[in-house]
């Protein structure tokens, strides 16, 4: 049974009122992908290194080519989804959110997160995506009990979760 009710119709945009928008990412997008990515790779890999191994340090164009059509695959299988996070011309890339199936927290729905390049920390845009997010997922999303790591709980207590089916310490 899929994590999504049958019919469900993930939403193809998210205008923001930056002027930024979020739209499913492409491996097209891979020249903009890799210089936001690699730009802002050591911060990054706080984040996501502990529980995902990404990104590298010494990730390729290939490489990243390779993901980023894994993330169409798993959206053309409703299995997960990943936005990039896009300035009006779809010239740079800010940033991804990604809905996903519940990985690590087990009474969620859906596990929510999302990253912004290091120049867009604190910024207009960084705002605006922990506005509109939450409300984007409740209004357009069918999840009942979504998480938003970063938000509900913070990126070190995610990773520091149990991965699934791990046994648990009976002491």
């Amino acid at each position: 049974m899929s994590w999504l009710p049958e019919g469900f119709e993930p939403p193809a945009r998210l205008d923001l009122p930056t002027g930024h928008h979020l739209r499913p990412i492409r491996a097209t997008d891979v020249g903009i992908d890799m210089v936001a990515v690699m730009g802002s790779q050591e911060r990054l890999f706080g984040l996501f290194g502990g529980v995902w191994g990404w990104p590298p340090a010494t990730m390729t164009r290939e490489q990243d080519l390779e993901d980023l059509a894994h993330h169409e695959d798993e959206m053309r299988r409703r299995a997960s989804y990943n936005y990039a996070v896009l300035d009006t011309d779809e010239t740079r890339l800010l940033g991804c959110v990604y809905v996903d199936p519940p990985d690590k927290i087990v009474d969620a729905d859906a596990e929510i997160l999302w990253w912004v390049v290091d120049d867009a920390v604190g910024t207009d845009l960084e705002r605006a995506l922990a506005d509109a997010i939450p409300r984007w997922i409740e209004q357009k999303w069918p999840f009942e009990r979504p998480v938003h790591v970063g938000r509900d709980l913070t990126f070190a207590e995610w990773t520091a979760l149990p991965e699934p089916g791990a046994a648990s310490d009976p002491s």
